[in-house]
């Protein structure tokens, strides 16, 4: 195992194995730390859901996961996090870093969440989402984990006790020997973790090659490309054609959505253009009306017609009100729990590709059906694939999308592509 990876949320984790398929590694995502044997890959994703949980147990989740990857041989330890770099005030990114360096015996790593392909940008360490800056974008409005400063120095240094530092653009621009330059002075000044800009794939490149011997990298997916890419170009691996591929799947479509990012939004109201759709409302779970009995005799009156899409996802402003009556967590939980039991049901009424937005939705979904470990296929959009769901009853053709992932006709193009 070349990469032994740790990712705080489900679809996150789905999102960096994409990446190491795309640049030619063999992966495999496992739902919490394995407890069997994995195929022999090139690398093992690890997913956990402890972005925004207590920060003790965020670091006793990964810490357990990381004995799992150096057990099995896992050379090098990747820690990712979301492309917009959010998590709570208090971390986790910054204690479980520091946790994983501990444990590692390590006293230096990167934080690079640059995805420039899907507009995550680092420059001067101010992180960029498209044309705006991260505390500009939707990221600010997020119901669980608000972004209110694009400065990831400060906010890194704001979760740690070690001194953070930066790689600035020209350096990067420079190569791989200007990094490992800067990184080493940056050792001489005591600092123990560095933001890393990066504005291109190229730029990842750099930064994977620069790490290479690095025993902890904490990144976004992105430098998951830059790493694969490195080792491909030293003859590391040698499946690189079949790294991708899926058997085909067939049975009926559906579509699940509890994401309330923009990107979510616009996505299913462009769906509903063309596509029939069915809104689960939050309250009415709370008042204990049979929202998900109605909601799965709808869809198996028209899934014979086509795919469906079932989602409780809505603006800022609704999201705010629900919460203001139900609790933030709480209704976090009824809407989450709602969406999985409807995958059950959609499952049992012969749906066998699936797609989920959100990564607490996918999360859900995933522990609901029994999954244990997905088989990375080909990328849809940047940083979401197709996965074939292992582990379970049935073999289940899986898209987890992050909130924020995705053109707007993500869903048709989704399921399109394996129809």
């Amino acid at each position: 195992m070349i990469l032994g990876c740790i990712a705080d949320d489900f679809t996150g984790a789905t999102d960096l194995a994409s990446m190491l398929v795309k640049g030619g590694m063999r992966a495999v995502q496992t739902i919490g730390v394995p407890d069997g044997p994995v195929p022999d890959v090139d690398a093992v994703v690890i997913a956990l859901k402890s972005r925004t949980i207590d920060s003790r147990e965020a670091i006793r989740s990964s810490l357990a996961a990381l004995r799992w990857l150096k057990a099995n041989g896992a050379q090098q330890i990747y820690f990712k996090y979301c492309s917009t770099f959010d998590s709570t005030a208090d971390g986790n990114i910054g204690p479980v870093a520091e946790a994983l360096m501990i444990a590692l015996n390590t006293d230096f790593t990167i934080a690079c969440p640059a995805f420039p392909e899907n507009g995550r940008t680092i420059f001067r360490g101010y992180l960029y989402v498209g044309d705006v800056l991260l505390s500009e974008s939707g990221m600010k409005d997020h119901p669980l984990t608000p972004m209110t400063d694009a400065n990831l120095v400060r906010v890194l240094q704001a979760q740690t006790t070690r001194r953070v530092g930066l790689v600035r653009y020209d350096t990067v621009a420079r190569g791989p020997a200007a990094i490992r330059e800067r990184i080493a002075a940056l050792k001489e000044e005591h600092v123990e973790m560095a933001v890393v800009d990066a504005v291109s794939d190229a730029d990842l490149v750099a930064i994977g090659e620069a790490c290479e011997d690095m025993p902890l990298v904490t990144a976004g997916s992105g430098v998951g490309l830059g790493l694969a890419r490195n080792a491909a170009a030293k003859g590391r691996l040698a499946h690189i054609k079949e790294a991708g591929a899926l058997p085909r799947v067939e049975g009926a479509s559906a579509v699940l959505s509890g994401s309330c990012s923009v990107a979510t939004n616009a996505q299913v109201a462009e769906w509903m253009k063309s596509h029939p759709a069915l809104r689960i409302d939050p309250l009415a779970l709370a008042d204990g009306m049979p929202v998900v009995k109605d909601a799965l005799a709808w869809a198996k009156e028209l899934l014979g017609n086509g795919p469906v899409l079932i989602y409780a996802t809505s603006t800022p402003e609704e999201v705010r009100a629900v919460q203001a009556k139900l609790g933030v967590e709480a209704a976090g939980k009824l809407v989450e729990d709602a969406l999985a039991s409807l995958a059950q049901g959609l499952v049992e009424a012969g749906v066998r590709k699936l797609v989920v937005a959100g990564g607490e939705t996918s999360g859900a979904v995933v522990q609901a059906l029994g999954v244990r470990m997905l088989r990375i296929g080909p990328q849809i959009d940047p940083g979401v694939p197709w996965t074939l769901a292992e582990g379970g009853q049935y073999s289940i053709a899986l898209a987890l999308k992050s909130g924020n992932f995705g053109g707007v006709d993500f869903f048709a193009k989704a399921l399109g592509s394996i129809a």
